[in-house]
């Protein structure tokens, strides 16, 4: 190959291995050498298994050369965020209190992907029990944005966004409950796809919030993110809240233009406060998507203050009432800020929840009565770049709770409605931090906004740029 495996896509490297252009064993070498390089500027992964990957990648490459390959992701190497359950692998889920747990099951996500063909190189950080948007851990420390190691890289799936971005992998398994696979994507400079609430199944993944959860790829591209999805998605037995309805061809909806299609752009709330550089880039990625055929429109959306409170109090009650337990007998062993949160959720009246749980109707209906006659809506992913670790290290003081809600402001309402979004890199800051749009779909259709996010993609390269961390 002239260039190096691991700064290929996912789906360019599984392409090559299935033709026999490109082995496993070499696709997995390329990643462990960043990883052996890089690892230690960014502590982005929990566990780091290179013999094992190793084995299997030559596993992998004697199947192929005896008969053709297993599935889709033949041979590719993948790591995950540490809370997706693999038989006999320690799970943290970034947290003391599980820091010798062995998984006796493996989640149907990761088996659908080794099914597929896909080869283990470890686990990747997290933020504790995913509950936090930056991605620090006082555990096991903050993860690091390759782009400036000084800067966080947004959590909970921390470890995903900057091992995705540094090429350490070709993509990882994220969660999104608030915003938690497209604030790393937007942070990080990579493809971050938050399912429909029930596309992909949540067995063996760890819950946070049991109805706003969701599974879903970062990646390097929007194709890559449906070559993913499309391999997880479906029914599942071992998880009743998984969607029976059909699985498209989300990889046919990448390969098809945006021309005719028309793209909401919210006249307020995601416009609104914007740092400079993501005002402009907004402009700027609405300007690529006009010229690439789709029309934009503006559209007048619910008070979105009270979607992006709503979703504070069900996962707030939904992660206290999991956690009450560990609570009670080790109040310790919590990080303050994450105890915090938590003794938080203790505090919501029943009264409250259920009225917020009963809410969620009436708000889904209104905000797809603002957007109807439009496919997508576009808006930032977050109203800054990455600030840095130091900033943004607040713990349990009086000012955590603004510092968060600042963050995930973009990206709560579309956790409580249970809607797709996309983020994608549509451009940097001029001091050269990624900075990210979504895309927000209607239930159920991540083929549409992955076809505007590879459509978008094909128009620029931000997707293709690459760290310069040495």
């Amino acid at each position: 190959m002239s260039t190096t495996p691991a700064l290929m896509s996912l789906t360019e490297v599984a392409r090559a291995i299935a033709e026999k252009r490109l082995s496993s064993r070499e696709a997995t070498a390329s990643c462990l050498e960043r990883v052996a390089r890089l690892n230690s500027k960014l502590n982005a992964f929990m566990a780091i298994e290179a013999d094992e990957a190793l084995q299997a990648a030559d596993s992998a490459d004697a199947a192929l050369a005896t008969g053709g390959p297993r599935g889709a992701l033949h041979g590719v190497p993948l790591a995950h965020k540490d809370m997706y359950y693999e038989a006999g692998k320690v799970v943290t889920c970034g947290s003391k209190i599980r820091r010798d747990f062995v998984a006796t099951t493996t989640a149907t996500a990761v088996r659908r992907l080794k099914d597929a063909g896909a080869v283990r190189l470890g686990s990747l950080q997290m933020v504790e029990f995913a509950f936090g948007p930056t991605g620090h851990n006082p555990h096991y420390g903050a993860v690091r944005n390759p782009w400036n190691t000084d800067r966080i890289t947004g959590g909970s799936s921390s470890g995903s966004g900057s091992a995705v971005a540094a090429r350490l992998t070709f993509a990882a398994l994220g969660s999104d409950t608030g915003g938690s696979i497209r604030m790393p994507a937007h942070f990080c400079g990579v493809t971050g796809l938050k399912t429909s609430v029930g596309r992909v199944s949540r067995a063996g993944a760890m819950p946070l919030s049991w109805s706003l959860d969701t599974v879903g790829p970062l990646a390097r591209t929007a194709e890559d993110c449906a070559l993913l999805t499309g391999l997880m998605a479906g029914a599942d037995p071992e998880d009743p809240t998984a969607s029976t309805s059909q699985v498209p061809d989300y990889l046919a909806a990448t390969r098809q233009p945006v021309r005719g299609l028309k793209i909401g752009l919210p006249s307020a709330w995601y416009v609104d406060d914007l740092d400079a550089d993501v005002a402009r880039v907004l402009d700027e990625t609405v300007a690529v998507l006009r010229s690439e055929g789709a029309e934009i429109v503006k559209v007048d959306l619910p008070d979105q203050r009270q979607l992006s409170a709503a979703c504070q109090i069900v996962l707030a009650t939904e992660a206290a009432s999991l956690h009450k337990r560990w609570m009670i007998e080790r109040p310790q062993d919590y990080s303050p800020q994450v105890l915090m949160r938590l003794q938080n959720g203790l505090a919501i009246p029943a009264v409250g929840y259920l009225e917020t749980m009963r809410w969620r109707g009436p708000a889904l209906a209104a905000w797809l009565a603002a957007v109807a006659g439009t496919d997508a809506v576009i808006a930032p992913v977050a109203p800054m770049a990455a600030p840095t670790i130091a900033e943004s290290d607040v713990g349990n003081s009086m000012e955590a709770e603004a510092v968060i809600q600042r963050i995930t402001r973009f990206t709560r309402p579309v956790n409580y409605l249970g809607l797709p979004s996309l983020a994608i890199p549509a451009g940097f800051t001029g001091s050269g931090l990624p900075v990210g749009m979504q895309l927000i779909g209607r239930s159920f259709d991540e083929a549409t906004i992955l076809r505007i996010g590879a459509a978008f993609q094909r128009a620029t390269d931000f997707h293709r740029r690459v760290p310069g961390l040495r």
